[in-house]
């Protein structure tokens, strides 16, 4: 027996028993007047109502809608849950993304701040070297040139030098004495070649 059919029944025994208990000293005369009342055939009609619905199970169907009901919220209930449980995953997912790119934007960015310098110091060496290298040429060449301007030079003096020994050893030296060094240079030209 379900409990709103214990109530219903619990209800008459009690309007039963409340109206037996207001028309107690009046008992043998208590049922002809009662049939005169309105309240009492407001009674019976509301025991009729009740036993109509009792008969066709109304509170039955009304509880089973109810279950219905409250089985649908506790479904929908469920639901959110779950929706609220896979939301706060995806926040947290979302949550766990944002900081792995953040640390990663952090790290990309030291690599590149890092590489960048390396780079600059790299480059800075190259640059550096090329400097050197270039500079070491302009001083080998001016080296060269400083080399080449002596022995144009001397070139130049030796052959200043030896135009004016010419002329002098011309205006010096005879025919006779020209043949006799040349003759003394030939003979000590074997030990200056060993």
């Amino acid at each position: 027996m379900s409990f709103f059919r214990l109530s219903v029944s619990a209800l008459g025994v009690a309007a039963t028993v409340f109206v037996l208990s207001i028309y107690r000293a009046e008992v043998p005369g208590i049922v002809m007047e009662i049939l005169t009342e309105a309240e009492f055939w407001v009674a019976v009609g509301f025991c009729g109502v009740l036993a109509v619905f009792l008969y066709l199970k109304v509170p039955k169907l009304v509880a089973d809608m109810m279950d219905k009901r409250a089985a649908e919220i506790t479904k929908q209930l469920d639901e959110a849950q779950k929706l609220r449980e896979e939301a706060a995953e995806l926040l947290a997912g979302y949550v766990r993304k944002g900081a792995q790119v953040d640390a990663e934007a952090a790290k990309i960015l030291e690599a590149a701040k890092a590489e960048a310098e390396h780079f600059a110091k790299e480059t800075r060496a190259q640059l550096r070297q090329q400097i050197d290298r270039r500079a070491q040429m302009a001083k080998d060449k001016i080296e060269m040139a400083e080399q080449q301007a002596l022995a144009e030079i001397r070139g130049l003096a030796a052959d200043a030098a030896s135009a004016a020994a010419e002329k002098l050893i011309q205006a010096r030296i005879d025919e006779k004495r020209a043949a006799s060094l040349i003759g003394e240079s030939i003979k000590e030209l074997p030990g200056k070649l060993s």
